[in-house]
């Protein structure tokens, strides 16, 4: 069976490493984020510091896959990483679908009210497109 679970650095990724973990010991579970170099930056900042700003969230990327694997090892259950440039909830439905994943782990913040219409949600968005099942864990 062919997992993905998406990650950031939050709380609710990392239990969904561990529920994967949990699930599919004795598997392997890709782990895949998604870097938007647009995040955070505004105005002259995106278009004099991109690489420089790219370079760090590559480098937090790096490091938030190895506190994942450690995660997961601790369940037996080893994982492959996957880092690519994009817009989460896109790209997530395009790797699953690009590569036949047939099982999507995706933790949830479990925003509610205005928050989540302004805000919107990844983890919905990805339950509504996604061509596989989706276990939204908070």
């Amino acid at each position: 069976m062919s997992v993905l679970v998406p990650i950031d650095d939050s709380d609710p990724a990392m239990k969904a490493v561990e529920h994967a973990a949990e699930t599919y010991a004795g598997d392997t579970v890709t782990l895949l984020h998604i870097i938007n170099p647009r995040a955070g930056m505004y105005g002259d900042e995106a278009l004099y510091a991109y690489e420089s700003i790219l370079e760090s969230k590559q480098q937090a990327a790096a490091d938030l896959f190895d506190r994942a694997s450690e995660l997961a090892a601790e369940h037996d259950c080893s994982v492959q990483t996957e880092s690519i440039i994009g817009f989460p909830a896109r790209d997530i439905v395009s790797v699953a679908t690009d590569e036949d994943i047939d099982h999507i782990i995706i933790g949830s913040h479990g925003r509610t009210g205005a928050s989540r219409v302004l805000l919107g949600s990844v983890a919905e968005q990805v339950v509504r497109r996604a061509p596989c099942p989706v276990t939204v864990v908070r």
